[in-house]
């Protein structure tokens, strides 16, 4: 299987995108160790800061299902989801690049 690598936007509630930005900074203080997940930052917009884009890479796509089955109905994943107004989620082919995953197999 290939990685998964995906763009996450995620409008949050006027004048929160702060808040939701630290809820999934948590998350990703949660992934570290995890091999499943290999990137998962977290950025504010400059110029819309309650625009959250969260870049993610993940081993393969069972993996990216597992962990989302995981947290599915968690009391975290509610906090975020309260947070936000509108999201949407970007599928990317990865090519390569500079980086800890910048060789493709």
């Amino acid at each position: 299987m290939s990685r998964v690598a995906r763009y996450g936007k995620l409008i949050a509630q006027p004048g929160r995108g702060r808040e939701l930005a630290g809820l999934l900074l948590t998350a990703a203080a949660r992934l570290e160790g995890d091999p499943r997940c290999e990137l998962y930052l977290v950025n504010l917009q400059a110029d819309a800061p309650d625009t959250v884009w969260v870049t993610e890479l993940w081993r393969d796509q069972d993996a990216l299902d597992a962990t989302l089955e995981e947290i599915k109905g968690s009391a975290e994943t509610a906090a975020a989801m309260r947070l936000v107004a509108g999201a949407e989620m970007i599928e990317l082919d990865l090519l390569g690049g500079k980086g800890p995953t910048g060789q493709v197999p």
